[in-house]
């Protein structure tokens, strides 16, 4: 059983703090412009980054695998650097990043998001925080740890596709199993200021949809309005949210202390003149470990299912229905365990106050689901995550490449 997290929120006062980094201090700055180059916005192929980086890592003598989509346009890429006796598969480290990014239509960037552009003190580049750098830099360590040999394994871990839904990635965790790889541990590189994170929160997604009955708008009495009723049950899960925000109950680590209930997109109707037939509501329950998202459906559940009878009163066909869209598990990892230990240290943090939590979800609960004792912790802030003009700080690249060099001090015979 884990031990009890009894640490503080995230702060970006914790850690080190160097002089101001200049571009020229980063040893992985030709590597993250590589990497931001390709445009692999989830939508698109990622291929083109797999083949350069896979060429990168052979020259280097490094043997790769890949897992694919089913359209093979996509893919996962697996690289295992050897510990220095020869052990590939057990007691190793996963270093874990996504290659997909998000897209830039529409947004009012000020430069070409897929160039890095350093201005003072920051980086700009669709992916320079979410998360490319951190893929980059992991890259860049490669000759050093080969150098100095491993301990035990190293895994480099590139998925596909974790914007959508971290999709890509459970094809790979299912074929590291298959494969038998047994890692002791991973860290997910996902923007959090380089503080470790321990534990985030799991999502449930839904689709609810209002079957009602046209007619023409003059005639009100003889329609069941799908579109107003969508709006009751979003209402509805408005009011569950403010409970939670008002009552709790609160895990203060957490940057978002409550469970949360949002409405992200409602869909319906086709004329002013007809009374709506059908109207989609798409919600999601980001929940941490005090509240069950099942039990907090049901409650949305039971409300809809009151709503019914007045509307089949009117047309018996109508009603409404629910799908489940994704789940993504939460996890938390024991302050005191290896993992955390390790990115105590890598990091510079105080084990005694330095562990966080987040609301966003990441890849980690799925290595940690597989079994796999994971921590989040990587530069940049998500708050610059998927905006115009997304940037990271020169002094959170320089913070994860101290961080990956004493990681090589606890990890390399050297």
């Amino acid at each position: 059983m884990n031990a009890p997290l009894s640490h503080t929120a995230l702060s970006p006062e914790q850690g080190p703090a160097p002089a101001a980094t200049q571009a020229a201090d980063l040893a992985a700055l030709p590597l993250i412009e590589k990497w931001i180059a390709f445009a692999t916005v989830s939508r698109d192929s990622n291929l083109a980054l797999l083949d350069w980086t896979e060429a990168y890592l052979n020259d280097l003598g490094i043997h790769c695998s890949r897992t694919y989509d089913d359209s093979g346009q996509k893919a996962n890429l697996w690289a295992t650097l050897p510990a220095h006796d020869g052990e590939t598969k057990v007691g190793g480290l996963v270093l874990s990043g996504h290659t997909d990014v998000v897209p830039v239509d529409g947004q009012p960037w000020d430069t070409d998001p897929f160039k890095v552009v350093i201005q003072g003190d920051k980086m700009y580049g669709r992916g320079v925080t979410d998360m490319k750098s951190f893929g980059a830099i992991c890259l860049m360590m490669v000759p050093e740890l080969l150098k100095r040999k491993l301990k035990r394994p190293i895994h480099l871990a590139f998925s596909y596709d974790e914007e959508v839904g971290c999709i890509g990635v459970r094809r790979m965790i299912a074929d590291m199993q298959a494969q038998g790889f047994k890692p002791a541990g991973c860290i997910v590189g996902e923007p959090t200021g380089m503080q470790v994170v321990i534990a985030h929160k799991g999502k449930h997604s839904y689709q609810t949809t209002v079957h009602g009955f046209e007619a023409h708008s003059s005639l009100t009495p003889l329609g069941v309005n799908a579109v107003e009723i969508a709006c009751e049950f979003v209402a509805k899960l408005k009011s569950m949210h403010r409970e939670l925000v008002q009552n709790g109950p609160f895990d203060p680590i957490y940057d978002v202390p409550h469970t949360t209930i949002h409405t992200g997109v409602i869909a319906g109707g086709t004329a002013l003149n007809i009374i709506p037939r059908q109207c989609e509501v798409t919600w999601e329950i980001r929940h941490h470990h005090m509240n069950t998202p099942e039990d907090l459906f049901a409650r949305a559940k039971a409300f809809g299912e009151s709503l019914v009878p007045a509307m089949q009163a009117v047309a018996p066909d109508t009603g409404i229905t629910h799908e489940l869209k994704s789940v993504l598990p939460g996890f938390a990892t024991a302050a005191d365990s290896e993992i955390a230990q390790l990115c105590f240290y890598c990091a510079e943090v105080d084990p005694a106050s330095g562990a966080g939590k987040v609301s966003f979800g990441t890849e980690a609960a799925l290595f940690h689901q597989a079994g796999v004792p994971t921590i989040v912790c990587g530069p940049g802030h998500i708050a610059q995550a998927h905006q115009p003009n997304e940037w990271v700080t020169l002094d959170q690249l320089a913070w994860c490449e101290r961080f990956m060099r004493r990681l090589a001090d606890r990890v390399c015979v050297a």
